[in-house]
């Protein structure tokens, strides 16, 4: 039995208090996870496992993965590992599990989260929206009933998502130049965040795609523009879900990303990573032509069940 006595103000009944509202939306998040898994197998991927610990992460730009006392990182994305399993012969794979990234806390970031990633070989960026949309539309009606639900006051309906290139995106609501944004360090970032993200629609999903190739970190170019490349993220309720890229295949130009990344970081004083070998091998072993994609969970369960925290429905990051 809870201490009565305790103080409202006491660090063990806060947490006790955060741990009863999550419990209490873990039903909702079971059948979310249910619904997807029904959804993914029904369109015939094989959900893996890869390891939780890892080598050598993929050297993002800006996201920190924590490392082990014994010098394992945890990993920020199963990607690379995954990637691997494609290039093993595996066509349709996903995963959902956790993820960790230092520093990232907030009322929509958790340094410990769920993510939703999953590969297709053989098929493009379009395929996997399409996709997603079909996924979407069937969780919404396994908890809803509907194609439609609230969040924050608003119905979002999954019926028709609204797509909109990044260059037209910047030019609405921020009128400003995507491309000369994204000649200067750390601009393009504050705008999208700040000016374009706030304007983007709320009643429905937004897809902004085709992206400045200084954003795609393993994406591959678009064939009819490459100062562009394949990636979309969709936005829920204004809340960035899920972020895809028609995957980059080619190991040279991947290897000269990694060393771009790798210089950034540098010059950002961010930690140095080793370089991912075993996904080189693989990659230099033939990699298909694919699509990916990532996805929030948490998110996702936060979007589906009306609540504007992650904390409302994960379990207390304090023990």
């Amino acid at each position: 039995m809870p201490n009565a006595s305790a103080k409202a103000d006491s660090p063990a009944l806060t947490s006790y208090g955060r741990l009863l509202a999550a419990a209490g939306n873990f039903p909702a998040r079971a059948r979310i996870a249910a619904l997807l898994r029904a959804a993914f197998d029904a369109a015939h991927f094989i959900e893996v496992e890869t390891p939780v610990g890892i080598l050598a992460p993929a050297a993002e730009e800006y996201i920190e993965a924590p490392r082990t006392e014994d010098g394992f990182f945890l990993r920020t994305s199963p990607e690379l590992q995954m990637k691997r399993l494609l290039a093993a012969g595996m066509e349709r794979i996903y995963q959902l599990g956790p993820c960790f990234r230092r520093g990232e806390n907030g009322r929509r970031h958790r340094q410990e989260f769920t993510m939703l990633e999953f590969y297709q070989a053989g098929a493009n960026y379009l395929d996997l929206l399409d996709f997603t949309q079909s996924f979407l539309l069937s969780v919404c009606r396994g908890l809803h009933g509907e194609s439609s639900f609230k969040f924050n006051g608003e119905t979002i309906s999954l019926e028709k998502f609204e797509v909109i290139p990044v260059r037209e995106a910047f030019t609405r609501f921020a009128g400003r130049s995507a491309d000369k944004c994204a000649e200067e360090e750390g601009l393009f970032e504050l705008v999208l965040v700040d000016q374009v993200e706030p304007k983007l629609p709320k009643d429905r999903p937004c897809v902004l795609i085709d992206y400045p190739v200084r954003f795609g970190a393993f994406a591959r170019p678009k064939e009819s523009d490459p100062t562009l490349v394949e990636r979309w993220e969709i936005y829920l309720g204004g809340i960035e879900l899920a972020n895809t890229y028609g995957e980059l295949i080619d190991p040279q130009i991947q290897r000269e990303r990694f060393r771009r990344f790798a210089e950034t970081r540098r010059q950002q004083n961010l930690a140095e990573y080793p370089e991912p070998a075993a996904f080189l091998e693989a990659i230099d072993h033939g990699f298909p032509p694919c699509a990916g994609s990532a996805l929030g969970f948490d998110r996702l369960v936060m979007l589906m069940t009306d609540h504007p925290d992650i904390a409302d429905i994960s379990f207390p990051l304090d023990s």
